[in-house]
């Protein structure tokens, strides 16, 4: 039998989305089945590539047999199979998810459909693009696929969330201006875009500096790290919610995932050290600033959002967690390892909220006292979610805070395990706080419409991803450490 050139399957993340995206515009009517057979196609050559990755190393695939600086050039490595699997799990689950959620039950929520899955089959072949892109400027363009087609996700829902996407979309172009300001830059100095050779030629210089600084900017913009996170609240809160999963999970990853290729390898060897303190300080503050407002908070999905805005902060510790050698690699493990349990359980939350806004007509705390025993598959699977989401064994959460705690320790910055240690604390008052109201006693418990099995269901099967990834961590530790920035152990003494 002839093997497959996993060039093929690097192309086929990218091709078979984007025509779901044509052919459920086209054929309005069938875009649910459409958005469901995508999401089981995509599964084989994600995992066609994972197979090659992990048996061949680090891959690159030149389109029309032109390679940079002429050419566009695909490159998979590690990070970003891992990636990829994060986008085609939050992404596929999502599709199920939201065959129930977008069905045409009226006409209202028909035309909702029609608008949403050319946009959601948009957004994904955007993210596989840029999860594979490797230089500057394609990874610019496949930015742009993506913001442009989150934003009009976002105001699909209609009323308030017209107003979050414009902020949104405002947020989105100008961290976009800054990335291709920089992108500029780097081309007028060193004549290239091509990541691995920027890795060979970039240097020391101010307009190296410069470009990367701005770049930076624009990134944490549209990752909405703390204090620029002013636009994710509320468009998260308010937009449908499969694309408030898929935001929380994976869009604004999108941008971290960008940072990780600059800094580490395309035009910084690793960040300088006083930068890379004031990147993590700027994590410890959205941690804290994030979880004081999800404590506040007196809607389900706006505690959700500001979850996020808390949880991403973690990331920002892989900065100073890698300036020096002892722990650099936990640091980094730890890291991605967050992306990938922080995407399944915060995708599983939203779904759940999903559900319970479809059951009870609304999200306010007040509104859902007592709703446990209403919506017991829902609530058990925000439970589950939120063990991940605070960092209790055996969950992913528990494993990739443990591996940051431990190249906390190894590198002698222990005032980061502080840090990590008290946003679980945090995360624990404002998760339990929610689940106080969900388990009030109430004499007359609130009428319930009938939720679609598919939506209750999709939640607690991420909930369950989230604990498994702690239990069966061998395969993406493996994948990690392909084409890594770092060597050294995941598990400090190990």
């Amino acid at each position: 039998m002839a093997r497959i050139d996993p060039s093929l399957w690097m192309v086929l993340a990218i091709v078979l989305p984007l025509a779901s995206a044509i052919l459920s515009y086209v054929l309005s009517r069938a875009a649910r089945w459409i958005g469901v057979a995508t999401a089981l196609v995509m599964t084989i050559p994600v995992a066609g590539l994972a197979h090659s990755v992990w048996h061949t190393g680090v891959l690159s695939h030149k389109i029309g047999g032109w390679g940079a600086p002429l050419g566009i050039e695909l490159a998979a490595d590690g990070l970003s199979v891992l990636m990829l699997t994060l986008s085609t799990i939050v992404c596929g689950v999502g599709s199920v998810y939201a065959f129930a959620y977008f069905a045409p039950q009226s006409q209202a929520a028909k035309k909702q459909g029609q608008r949403f899955w050319p946009l959601w089959m948009l957004l994904w072949g955007g993210l596989n693009a840029l999860f594979l892109s490797a230089d500057l400027f394609n990874l610019y363009v496949t930015l742009e696929v993506v913001g442009l087609a989150a934003v009009p996700l976002v105001a699909v829902a209609g009323d308030k969330a017209l107003t979050a996407a414009m902020r949104y979309l405002m947020v989105s172009l100008l961290g976009s201006l800054c990335y291709l300001l920089g992108v500029g830059i780097v081309y007028l100095y060193l004549g290239t875009l091509h990541l691995p050779t920027l890795a060979l030629v970039a240097g020391d210089s101010p307009a190296v500096g410069s470009a990367l600084a701005l770049m930076s900017a624009g990134l944490l913009m549209k990752m909405a790290v703390f204090p620029l996170h002013f636009w994710l609240p509320p468009a998260h809160a308010n937009a449908p919610a499969p694309v408030s999963a898929v935001l929380s999970a994976v869009v604004v990853k999108a941008g971290f995932y960008l940072l990780l290729r600059l800094w580490f390898g395309g035009l910084a060897a690793a960040p300088a050290a006083g930068v890379a303190q004031a990147l993590g300080w700027l994590g410890a503050a959205a941690i804290l600033w994030g979880s004081l407002n999800a404590l506040r908070a007196q809607r389900f999905k706006m505690l959700i959002a500001y979850s996020t805005v808390a949880q991403l902060g973690y990331l920002m510790l892989v900065f100073p967690l890698t300036v020096r050698e002892n722990g650099a690699m936990a640091a980094w493990g730890g890291a991605l390892y967050f992306m990938l349990a922080h995407a399944c359980a915060k995708a599983s939350v939203f779904f759940s909220a999903g559900a319970a806004l479809r059951a009870f007509g609304g999200d306010g705390l007040e509104q859902l006292r007592g709703t446990a025993t209403r919506l017991p598959l829902a609530t058990f699977a925000f439970a589950t979610a939120a063990v991940s989401l605070i960092g209790l064994p055996p969950s992913g959460g528990f494993m990739a805070k443990w591996m940051l705690i431990q190249a906390s320790l190894a590198s002698g910055q222990w005032w980061w395990t502080l840090v990590i240690v008290g946003g679980g604390l945090l995360a624990a008052g404002y998760i339990f706080r929610f689940f106080s109201t969900l388990f009030a006693y109430v004499p007359e418990p609130p009428a319930k419409t009938p939720v679609p099995g598919l939506m209750e269901w999709s939640a607690l099967g991420l909930a369950f991803l989230s604990i498994l990834l702690g239990l069966t961590a061998a395969v993406p530790i493996k994948l990690i450490r392909i084409g890594a920035p770092f060597a050294g152990p995941l598990w400090i003494g190990g």
